[in-house]
This record gives structure tokens, sequence and C-alpha cells, in this order.
């Protein structure tokens, strides 16, 4: 190759290279306009075709239109209209799973601002004074220098005199449950053997486990949802074992101790004037093996949550296994009298809820209703829209009633005064919108209409009766426990492990529900053993300080 070839081949090089440095520019470009497109398609408004507005696109075709073209333009709208129907219902369903498997973040609508508890400032930064403690030990500090009626030290003319106390707060951390090991002195006899020991101090006691460990493990799992073997290994980390198995059989052995009381709290519970009932899933993995094998009549198992509403307090009950919340309910209404009148029962529309009740006032939850137009926001925004605020206006008129603490009869009058025009608004909306077929029967717009319209009367007991709630929002915070249990603990292994559950949190519930300390009640539950036995009505959660202090 002679120098000539060279120098074509530099400018055929140097020629591409130009060639090749165009073409990026021009794709840069092309990239950059792209993208550019791409933000305008994304930030353009969606084509919103309404059934208004396809109505009068067919009325306009039908004019000028011939015929033959008409009934194709009406038979792409209609098969428009079934898509845009299935696609919403779809869209409905597979919200509602999500909602299932990851829960729901708030039933908010999504423009509006979520409402957080307001707290105190001492609350948001950790300060407490000394009467948030009541369970903390007080221990009087003396002055180191100063009696009453002495001479002032500082102007040495008055005299000091005792004024409130001052007060500073010591926190000190523990295990769970601590452990003593008391180390027994021996003496052993050189010629024959014999071993002296020394005797056991009084304090001690004859258990290993007393009755405060008893009530602390019962806590950490029907309270806070610790299973056994997370508990085993927070104490076994911390050097006090406490192996799954054991703390089985202390829960086990304060259940047969207790469950007296829980008798006597659903005897107790069956004379209330309102009841709230709702069920949750529960596992027992005896009833599952006995759904592979085909023996059961009934596959299902629940944990039914009701809530027992008495004037002065509140008894939440907890029953898991085969039977439904209107069962449970029939279990609990069996011990009521037949003179007593018929008591207000809550729930939702479910037709399990209210099996075989008779003799009950029902009533309907109204946020249910409000549930199955909060699912369909995104596909109906205004119809959603419309419901919620109307709904909105009732609660503000309930946050009312509550503020001024009316009595039942004063509350109805109240809501009939200035809740019923609304409420009466709202039937008047859904009838609308029924008859000028607004809504198709079979989407979720039609179907949430439906609901309401079907379960009106019992959505608006609370108009009419006195006392009556307007949702089942008492009994879904009650069942809240069971669920948090079952996240973490999974499931029981058999009938007398739910019982056993049952008991624990129907008791360890009513006292939260009704401000008493859940751990005192336990250990007074254990060592007042016999006389709970003999006389259970005077060992419930809000009279068994009473009963202590007569022994």
């Amino acid at each position: 190759m002679n120098q000539e070839d060279i120098l074509k081949m530099q400018e055929q090089i140097k020629h591409l290279e130009a060639e090749n440095k165009t073409l990026s520019t021009e794709n840069k470009t092309l990239s950059t306009e792209n993208k550019t497109l791409k933000q305008k398609i994304k930030k353009a408004p969606p084509l919103a075709i309404t059934e208004a507005k396809m109505k009068e696109v067919l009325k306009r075709s039908e004019t000028a239109l011939p015929s033959e073209d008409y009934a194709v333009i009406n038979n792409v709208m209609a098969m428009v209209e079934q898509l845009s129907s299935a696609y919403n219902q779809k869209k409905s369903v597979v919200s509602g799973l999500l909602k299932q498997f990851f829960g729901p973040t708030t039933e908010k609508k999504k423009s509006g601002k979520r409402i957080r508890k307001k707290s105190g400032q001492n609350e948001r930064n950790g300060k407490h004074g000394k009467d948030d403690y009541p369970a903390a030990e007080t221990v009087k500090v003396s002055h180191s220098s100063l009696q009453e009626k002495d001479i002032c030290p500082k102007c040495e003319k008055g005299k000091v005199y005792k004024t409130k106390p001052g007060s500073i707060i010591r926190i000190n951390a523990v295990t769970p449950l601590q452990a003593t090991v008391y180390e027994l002195e021996k003496f052993r006899c050189n010629m024959c053997g014999t071993i002296f020991t020394t005797e056991v101090p009084e304090e001690v006691g004859p258990e290993k486990y007393d009755a405060e460990s008893g009530a602390l493990i019962a806590l950490f799992r029907y309270l806070f949802g610790v299973p056994h073997y997370r508990l085993a290994n927070i104490q076994n980390i911390l050097g006090v074992p406490l192996p799954s198995s054991t703390q089985w059989e202390i829960v086990e052995k304060v259940a047969d101790k207790i469950y007296p009381a829980y008798n006597e709290l659903v005897l107790t519970a069956s004379k209330a004037e309102l009841f709230y009932s709702d069920d949750t899933t529960v596992k027992i993995l005896s009833h599952i093996k006995e759904n592979q094998t085909k023996q059961a009549k009934r596959k299902g198992m629940f944990t039914t949550g009701i809530v027992a509403d008495h004037e002065k307090w509140k008894i939440n009950l907890y029953l898991s296994g085969r039977k439904h919340a209107g069962e449970n309910m029939k279990h609990v209404l069996k011990n009521r009298k037949s003179t007593d009148p018929p008591p207000i029962h809550m729930c939702d529309a479910l037709s399990r809820n209210t099996a075989e009740l008779t003799d009950i006032i029902q009533s309907y939850c109204l946020v249910h209703a409000r549930r199955n137009f909060i699912k369909i926001e995104e596909s109906y925004p205004e119809e959603s829209d419309y419901i919620v605020k109307q709904i909105a206006e009732i609660y503000k008129h309930e946050e009312e009633v509550n503020e001024q603490k009316l009595s039942p009869e004063k509350r109805l009058a109240y809501h009939q005064k200035y809740s019923a025009p609304v409420m009466e608004k709202v039937k008047k909306w859904l009838y609308r919108k029924v008859k000028n077929k607004e809504a198709e029967p079979n989407s979720s717009l039609g179907k949430a209409i439906k609901y309401m319209q079907k379960h009106w009367d019992k959505i608006t007991v609370f108009l009419k009766v006195p006392g009556a709630p307007i949702d089942n929002n008492e009994c879904e915070r009650a069942l809240k426990r069971a669920i948090l249990h079952r996240k973490n603990s999974l499931f029981y292994k058999n009938e007398l492990g739910a019982y056993i559950g049952d008991v624990f949190m129907s008791l360890i519930q009513t006292c939260v529900q009704n401000n008493i300390n859940p751990f005192e009640y336990l250990v007074a539950l254990q060592k007042h053993n016999e006389s709970m036995k003999q006389n259970p009505e005077k060992w419930m959660p809000w009279n068994y300080l009473e009963q202590l202090q007569n022994l």
C-alpha cells in the first residue's frame, strides 16, 4: 500500500467519524423529542366518556346518519358501556383483594386530609407527671434539715410549714419475668451421713411461678400479641429461661382458676341494653384437620367479637370456633329474661350476623354502606364524593352529641332534627339514580346503591330508637385484638387453646375497656380463687376492689 492509498483511507475515516457525530446528534434530538412527547401524553387529560355524552352522540347520529351506520355506532357504544362496567367492577374487586392482603391505608377520601388524634404537649414530648404512673412505687423522702414549724433559715423570722411535695421520676429496666435463686445452706454428718438443709423462708411460697408470672405471660400473649416462642427467646437472651411449653402450662393453670369469672362475664353481658357483634377468621389446627378428612359439616372458623354496652360499663366477649356471630349472640342472649325489653343489636348486613336472632331491635352499620362507595371512588368519583360528604355531615352531628353528652332521648331528638333531613336527601338521590337509569344495576355503583336501599330501614334505626348507634366501629376496634393475636401467633392448636384464648381476651379487654388494670385483676382472681368461685358476681373487673377491701 502506497502513500496515496493511506491518505485516501484516512480521509474516509474522517468522513465516517463526521457522519457518526451527525447521527449521534440527531439521535439525541429525537430522544429529547420522544421524552417531550411522552410527557405531553401523560399530562394530557383522559377523554371522559360519560353515559350522558354517549346518549347525546347517539341521538345526533340517529338523525344525521343512515340507519345502517347508526346501528353500528349504537352497537359499538353498547360494547364500550359493557367493557367499562366490567373494567370498573374488576378494578373494585382487585382493590378489595389488595386491601385484604395488605390492609387498608385509610377510608378517607384521597383529596381529603387524614384526621389524626390530637395529643397533649406533654405526651408528644414524652413528659409525664407522677399522676401518669399509677402503678409506680412511691418513696417519700424527708427533708434533711427541716421539720414543720422550724425557723426559716433564710429570713430567720417566719416558720416553715409543709406544702405540696415535689417529685422526680426514675425508671429502671428489668426482664419481663425475673428469677431469684435461694441457696439453702446444708450440713452433712461425717459419721452417719445425715444431711441437714435450711428451711425455706415463708415468704418464698410453694410455687415456682407466682400469680404475677401467670398474669404477665397471659398479658403478653393475649393483650400485646407476643407469642410464647418470642417471649421465650427474650427471656433466654436476658438470662432467665422460660420455654414455650412451660408458658403454656402456666397459662392453662391460670385459666383453670379464673374461668368462673369469664362465665359470670357472659351472664352479665346478656343483661345489656345494646350489643355490637362481628366476625373475623381464626385458625384452629384441629378444625383444619377435620376439614381435610371431610368430617366437618361446616368448614368455617371464626372469632366472634361481642361488645355488650351497659349503662355504667362495657363488656368485651370473644368466642372462637365453628359458630358465627349470629349463633354466638344467641348463646349470650339465652340467659336474658323474657321480661327484659328487647336489646339493640348493631352489626353489618351479613345474614350470618343475625341468623336465629329474635326479640331484638336490629340495626345495621352506616360505615359499611359508606365503605361500598369508598371502594368505587376511582371509577365513580362524583357519586362517591357525594355520599361520603353527606355521611360526614351525620358524623359531625354525632360528634356534637357526644361533646354535649346528651341523654339517649335528647340525642335521638337532635339527630331527628339535623341528621334526618340529610339522610332523606341521600335516599332521594339513590332513588333518582335508579329511576333515571344513571347506574347500571350490575355495576359496582349499582350494587352500592342497591345495598343501601335494601337495608335503609335498619341503617337509619338511629333516627328512630333512643340509644341506637350509627356504626359498628365499637366491635371492629374490639376485634383488632383477635386479629393482632392471629397475625402474631397464627393459630390455636385445638378447641381448648381457643377457649383459653377467649377467656383471657374477654377478661383482659373488658378491663382495658373500663380503664381497669388487667394485671392486678388477673393476680387478684388467682390469689382469691376460692372466694371468687363461690361468688363470681362480686369479682367482676368493676367491683373486685371492693371485695378485696372486705376480705
